[in-house]
């Protein structure tokens, strides 16, 4: 079979295949045809996204089937969708695509975006039932959906404009529930593109199969940016309050005359600030410790009960109930301690007082996700950074799984990645002097670069401490990333900075920060990457709890725990630079660290990764031949 027909028959959306895409689209059909899974190393470029959805869509149409596309990034849900019309339009196929955003963000109603997940869950849940939201009452009718709803949702699909864009902005024209409607289409689709909470949320996953007419076993997952997943379903499993939270509650308990409830609380907070008697950071507390007084005046369930009808109340005048986020708080911490961690730890506010946070942990994200995983027909791990695939396999919870690292699609010779062995960012070697030679390491490099270099490391802190001595050895133009930045202020300076490619500038930013992923910067707006030092914090006890957890669990805690997810996140920002074939650029690290065996082991097999000191004429040869 020709190579061309091969890959209609997986309705792939593009006339051209690159070599090694089409060995990811080969293990993808045969995973799906096979109900099988498969957890993907492939790198930037290789089109992981048009790879997965052909493979998936078919078999879903001849199953009968539905895939599900789930992301962490709002950008991928717009390649998906456009991925999605490029199949519709090529092989002429009549299926639905709906396209959903967190609930959260498809509400009309005004001033929600401050209100945390569960409050707004909660919120939403009240309105509805007390027939507060015009909104939903518009787009439901007894519990059906009405007349102007159904027709939308015609009017949506007929258009192939089922994204949540044209949901949000067709449903506010007409005063409908954004959410209902992309319910609607979702329950007609053959492919639904989401967030990952959609099916790793246990209460919502409920929801939104019942709604939605889906049955586990007969869902296709591609798990985009799949490094993500662990730690989204960490947090997803985590509960904390603080005794700010506490106090904010009292009040809520105090105005409604709720006497037991604001005792409690008070004997609540008295307790947090006895546990922290004896610590100037965190330490780690027992279950009984907080609850056994609680349980001695009154009973555990019954209070939560109470604080729960407490808060519903709350939310029907301000939105926010802090009490609701008690009674969640102490629903959770009666759980089980395996798999988790309850540390209590010391800060200071922004006004100078001490505050006192409680949390209870989630370490083992395969609490969560072994189930869906294991019921769903099949599932596709993708990622440019998946390694060791080994570890993600055993951290999520696949029972089998195939395991695949694949090579950049972009030429070898389009790529210099260097190991400047000198100076290390260890916090026993960290000094002055340290930081003047990785500043006058940097200046040399960033001379030798002609075009824009981005430079990330480990912390703000280190950054700012390097930059007093970069910033007096280079003459180009100085980007300095701040730590909070909203979606504006974050597209306007990376569109200042890529001004800059004629002359080159220097963006100096953070490991994990708001441009270490998920940005790209293609041709020439980025020439070079440079990554300083190895972004392993000093352990706290979470990460302490979780080197243990994972010690006992698969002897591997000192990698799954700390090494492995840190050395990815460097991986990560590494990938800004190189991000189409024409692209050509220099990636550095900057740490003796990197070329011993214990951390050279983890960059990915395919990496032609050298160590050298003579990295000035390494980037002058680069560029030189470059512009042949």
């Amino acid at each position: 079979m020709p190579l061309a027909d091969e890959f209609k028959e997986v309705l792939f959306p593009h006339d051209e295949v690159r070599p090694i895409q089409a060995d990811l689209i080969r293990s993808i059909n045969k995973a799906v045809t096979t109900q099988q899974n498969l957890i993907a190393h492939a790198p930037t470029g290789l089109g992981k996204t048009a790879a997965a959805l052909g493979p998936a869509l078919k078999e879903a149409i001849k199953k009968d089937l539905t895939v599900f596309f789930l992301t962490s990034r709002h950008t991928q849900h717009k390649l998906a969708m456009e991925t999605i019309n490029q199949i519709r339009e090529k092989y002429k196929l009549k299926i639905t695509a709906a396209d959903i955003i967190g609930k959260k963000w498809l509400c009309l109603q005004p001033d929600i975006d401050k209100l945390y997940p569960r409050e707004f869950a909660e919120y939403c849940k009240n309105m509805k039932e007390d027939g507060l939201c015009d909104l939903y009452n518009k787009t439901r009718d007894k519990n059906e959906a009405s007349k102007q709803a159904l027709e939308l949702v015609r009017q949506l699909k007929h258009e192939n404009k089922t994204d949540s864009e044209n949901i949000i902005e067709r449903s506010k024209l007409l005063g409908l529930c954004p959410y209902e409607i992309a319910l609607l289409i979702a329950k007609e689709a053959r492919i639904i593109v989401g967030d990952y909470y959609y099916l790793f949320n246990p209460h919502i996953r409920e929801t939104f199969l019942s709604r939605t007419g889906k049955e586990l076993n007969k869902i296709i997952m591609i798990l985009d940016e799949g490094h993500n997943l662990p730690e989204r379903v960490k947090d997803l499993a985590s509960h904390k309050i603080s005794t700010n939270t506490i106090r904010r509650a009292w009040d809520e308990a105090k105005r409604y005359n709720k006497e037991e409830i604001t005792e409690i609380l008070e004997i609540l907070e008295k307790k947090l600030w006895e546990l922290a008697e004896k610590t100037e950071d965190e330490t780690y507390v027992e279950k009984n410790q907080l609850i056994y007084e609680i349980k001695n005046m009154t009973d555990y369930e019954e209070l939560i009960s109470e604080m729960e009808r407490t808060a519903e109340k709350i939310r029907e005048e301000q939105k926010q109930s802090y009490l609701g986020g008690i009674a969640a708080f102490l629903e959770a911490w009666a759980g089980d301690d395996r798999g988790f961690a309850r540390i209590l730890g010391r800060s200071t506010g922004m006004k100078g007082e001490q505050i006192i946070t409680i949390q209870y942990r989630c370490l083992d994200p395969s609490l969560v996700t072994k189930d869906v995983i294991r019921s769903a027909y099949s599932t596709i791990l993708m990622s440019g950074t998946l390694s060791p695939t080994s570890m993600y396999k055993e951290i999520l919870g696949f029972d089998s799984a195939e395991e695949a690292s694949y090579k950049s699609p972009f030429p070898e010779n389009n790529k210099l990645n260097i190991i400047i062995p000198k100076t290390s960012t260890k916090y026993e070697t960290r000094s002055e002097e340290q930081y003047m030679e990785i500043a006058e390491i940097l200046s040399r490099a960033v001379n030798k670069i002609p075009g824009n270099t981005a430079i990330f490391f480990p912390s703000y802190e280190l950054r700012d401490e390097v930059n007093k001595h970069f910033t007096k050895l280079t003459d180009k133009i100085i980007f300095t990333e701040k730590q909070k930045l909203t979606k504006k202020e974050k597209l306007d300076f990376l569109e200042a900075f890529k001004s800059y490619k004629n002359v080159g500038a220097i963006l100096l930013g953070v490991i994990g920060g708001n441009f270490g992923e998920g940005i790209d910067l293609p041709g020439d707006f980025l020439k070079a990457v440079i990554i300083v030092g190895l972004p392993l914090q000093r352990p706290d006890l979470e990460t302490e709890a979780l080197i243990k957890y994972y010690d006992e669990k698969f002897k591997k805690g000192w990698d799954y725990g700390y090494l492995f997810p840190a050395f990815n996140k460097a991986l990560q920002s590494a990938g800004r630079c190189i991000r189409s074939e024409t692209d050509k650029g220099v990636i550095i690290f900057l740490d003796e660290r990197y070329t011993w065996k214990n951390y050279n082991r983890c960059f990915p097999p395919s990496w032609d990764i050298k160590a050298t000191l003579l990295y000035e004429s390494m980037i002058e040869k680069f560029f030189g031949e470059a512009k042949k």
